[in-house]
């Protein structure tokens, strides 16, 4: 089931009815509906792959008190390590495995030799790579103190299998979101009206913005032989477009949906592309990954302390690992050490933290040095996302070969509707930089004027959606 279908339409308003004036009276059914919900929304897309979502969570429920009852460093220890195994090893069967064996024979292809090897034929689960990551957290946070083990098998299921945020994150910490599954829940209207505002912002974003961009994309990325480089400059901006509001847009339904329900999710977006370096954007993109990534990944490895060198190959690991979580192809990986190639100059200098703030923190527009950070910055991400969306990295090095070196004034061959919602999207979120989410609208203190902007946005996503179209983050 997806955000952008007529079920979960559907879903949404039942789910809500019964968590609030059926199941209200005590925690435990409020949690066991949520629980069933989940299955159900994640079921609808393919119901054998919750086999897989069940035992990962029985395995890291099990983990995690047995790593407590444990009288050794050694069996703790070894109860992690199972964890992170059969949590990886998932991983590695249905997302990485034909990868690797791809690999290992295009290498030997290289040098004169043919092998056979062996691949195999699986469907990738749908958000395995997220609530994958969400359940090691809570083994590796048991196993160093940081938090106590449940012994609520529904609370810690249900912390596993949340269904707004399941498919496609965010991915949130067990110190976060799982005590919340032990505290009573009382509706709160303002948070629930808040959440809504949040939901139809998402909605805006995936199916007015990144859907339409869509369209161009697939066009001239499918067949960039077919178009001038004027074109292929106009795809190159709309994916960029696509892919912040196909996946902020998810995050802003999932966090939105969460509030519906008495749940706070921690922010996934916060304006990247409003970024004045590339540091500043990494700490804005993606917050969750990028996140999990620092405190589990580059922080054990020494992050920015130690020489040079050191900081240098963190940084490089950090940035590559990032790139293949994304997918089983050298064009992720590519993308991932590009970005790190983009962040080592600020990291060597010590001006990776220099901007912290809101841009334009004390004014209505940015000055002229910070305009052009922020063009620049952006122009950084959008070379970089070409692999990221290419089929091979040749393709990419080609795409961008023609980009530069056909640079001509011949009229697009794409249409140019995108940039209008573009222009929209940007406008509202530059005046709620200072926000949480695009359409929290404290300053509209007039009832009329803010009931006027929730139904433009609800005529715009009427009238100019484009067919719906999965969510780009469902296959990582």
């Amino acid at each position: 089931m997806i955000f952008n279908s007529f079920e979960f339409f559907v879903f949404l308003p039942i789910v809500f009815i019964l968590y609030w004036f059926v199941f209200n009276k005590k925690l435990k059914w409020q949690n066991l509906l949520v629980l069933v919900a989940s299955y159900i929304f994640y079921g609808w897309w393919d119901w054998r792959f919750l086999s897989l979502i069940i035992f990962s969570s029985f395995i890291d429920y099990h983990s995690g008190l047995q790593i407590v009852r444990a009288k050794t460093f050694k069996m703790r220890k070894s109860w992690l390590t199972f964890s992170m195994l059969v949590n990886l090893g998932f991983l590695g069967i249905f997302k990485y495995f034909n990868f690797f064996a791809t690999s290992l024979k295009d290498a030997f292809l290289s040098i004169g030799y043919e092998i056979d090897v062996l691949t195999l034929n699986v469907i990738l689960p749908v958000g395995i790579s997220f609530y994958t990551f969400q359940t090691m957290s809570y083994t590796i946070d048991v196993y160093r103190n940081k938090l106590k083990p449940t012994s609520d098998p529904i609370a810690f299921f249900t912390f596993v299998g949340f269904f707004p945020q399941l498919v496609a994150g965010p991915i949130e910490r067990a110190t976060n979101l799982l005590p919340q599954f032990y505290k009573a829940r009382k509706f709160n209207y303002n948070k629930a009206v808040d959440g809504l505002r949040q939901i139809l912002w998402g909605i805006f974003k995936k199916v007015v913005v990144a859907d339409n961009c869509a369209k161009a994309v697939n066009l001239v990325y499918g067949n960039p032989d077919d178009y001038n480089a004027s074109s292929l400059w106009i795809a190159a901006i709309f994916f960029a477009f696509q892919i912040y509001g196909d996946f902020s847009g998810y995050s802003d339904i999932a966090i939105g949906t969460s509030r519906l329900f008495g749940f706070d999710l921690k922010q996934n977006f916060a304006n990247p592309y409003f970024s004045r370096d590339i540091a500043e954007f990494w700490r804005r993109w993606h917050i969750s990954l990028s996140t999990w990534f620092r405190d589990y990944v580059y922080i054990p490895l020494g992050g920015s302390k130690g020489n040079k060198w050191s900081r240098i190959r963190n940084t490089l690991i950090i940035f590559a690992v990032s790139g293949f979580w994304h997918g089983a192809n050298w064009t992720f990986i590519f993308w991932g050490i590009l970005n790190a190639i983009y962040f080592l100059p600020l990291l060597l200098m010590n001006r990776n933290r220099k901007n912290t703030n809101v841009v334009a923190e004390d004014s209505f527009f940015p000055s002229g040095k910070e305009l052009l950070q922020i063009v620049f910055t952006f122009f950084m991400t959008l070379i970089a996302w070409v692999f990221f969306r290419a089929n091979t990295i040749t393709d990419a090095f080609v795409y961008i070969k023609r980009l530069f070196l056909e640079m001509t004034f011949q009229l697009p061959q794409v249409g140019l509707k995108p940039f209008a919602f573009i222009g929209l999207m940007l406008v509202v979120e530059w005046l709620n930089r200072r926000n949480k989410h695009g359409l929290v609208l404290v300053n509209v203190r007039i009832p009329v004027l803010r009931w006027f902007i929730y139904f433009f946005i609800i005529f715009v996503i009427l009238f100019y959606a484009a067919p719906a179209q999965e969510f780009i983050y469902f296959q990582f």
